[in-house]
């Protein structure tokens, strides 16, 4: 239980930050399901006037109309905000250099951002997603060169391998070029593999973690039923919001049951759906803060109630079974009793944190 003022430091950093921040690929109705200015202004002022203070978005949401308006909200309070956004979508489908993660796409996009946010720098700034093609190196470097001009301030990473990162971070650190601090990646109780090797990577190296997605794109929240089940393999974005998650993979009839689950929960204790996937999620050990994706502010005063909220160990329990994750090798290996008396023999063993 807290308060989006009780701020948390991000990774090895000493930047502070809300426990929930807000997303706002939903600001703007250019993709056909976010909200105009005047809801998405509902939410800015909610959710800043409560002491929330990490705002979140990217060069191509809504388009370029998340960013615009953002940064007519920010006029009056730039310097009370972290202000985050990311790079790699393409800007312009025709343009083979217009998106990726190459030092052309990563300068292009930071001018670009920086225009329609109408700020002088970015205060966190992720690489959106692996592209596949670019080095290690060339990333690292470049992201480097725009912290020491000023444009950047802090470097997170999203969608990405955890072998990628870690190799990433160990080039910041031998060579002294500005480190990764954040990790944003999706997690929610339809989504639990990233807790095999992200997770433990993020909290080895460093790095806060910020879950996205952390409803399922509604899933969990009831929104959706199994008659909705479905799958998809659209490459543009949807012009609904239900097609997005199906693009996405979630709407299957394992996370409609998880659904079915977490309102269950949600009935018992009188909360919302979306509180007790919140609150689950707001429990994990390496999380630092849930970006909420809303749409309108009554959904984003019901999301920001999860911090009020404390679920109770049996609560916990059956969120934890009915959504765990098959095991993956080594782990799962390394784990059974055989192998571990081979390496310890009959003695044990453990680290102290």
């Amino acid at each position: 239980m807290t308060t989006l003022d009780s701020y948390r430091l991000l990774g090895r950093s000493g930047l502070r930050i809300s426990p929930l921040a807000l997303g706002t690929m939903t600001f703007g109705a250019d993709w056909g399901w976010g909200a105009d200015e005047a809801e998405a202004r509902r939410m800015f002022d909610l959710y800043t006037d409560r002491g929330g203070n990490l705002l979140d978005t990217a060069v191509n949401y809504t388009n370029g109309a998340s960013e615009r308006i953002l940064g007519s909200f920010l006029r009056d309070k730039r310097e009370k905000v972290v202000l985050a956004t990311k790079f790699t979508m393409s800007r312009d489908a025709a343009n083979p250099n217009a998106g990726g993660n190459h030092r052309l796409n990563l300068v292009r996009s930071v001018e670009q951002s920086l225009r329609q946010l109408g700020t002088d720098r970015i205060d966190l700034f992720y690489l959106h997603a692996w592209d596949m093609t670019t080095g290690e190196e060339e990333v690292m470097r470049g992201l480097d060169d725009l912290v020491r001009e000023g444009k950047i301030v802090y470097l997170g990473i999203c969608n990405t391998p955890a072998w990628r990162i870690a190799r990433m971070q160990t080039l910041a650190d031998l060579r002294g070029l500005a480190p990764l601090v954040a990790l944003q990646i999706e997690w929610s109780l339809v989504e639990r593999s990233v807790e095999h090797e992200l997770v433990p990577m993020a909290r080895e190296l460093g790095l806060g973690v910020l879950p996205w997605s952390p409803l399922g794109g509604g899933v969990l929240t009831g929104k959706y039923s199994r008659a909705d089940v479905t799958g998809s393999a659209q490459a543009d974005v949807s012009a609904t919001r239900k097609g997005v998650i199906a693009s996405s993979g979630h709407m299957s009839e394992e996370a409609i049951a998880l659904g079915e689950t977490v309102r269950g929960i949600a009935q018992e204790i009188g909360a919302s759906p979306a509180q007790v996937a919140l609150a689950w999620l707001l429990g994990r050990p390496g999380v630092t803060s849930p970006i909420l994706g809303a749409r309108t502010a009554a959904q984003l005063e019901d999301n920001l109630g999860a911090l009020d909220l404390a679920l109770d160990a049996r609560h916990i329990e059956r969120l934890d079974l009915a959504s765990a994750p098959a095991p993956i090798f080594p782990a799962r290996f390394l784990q059974r009793p055989m192998l571990r008396q081979l390496i310890f023999g009959t003695s044990q063993a453990s680290r102290s944190d």
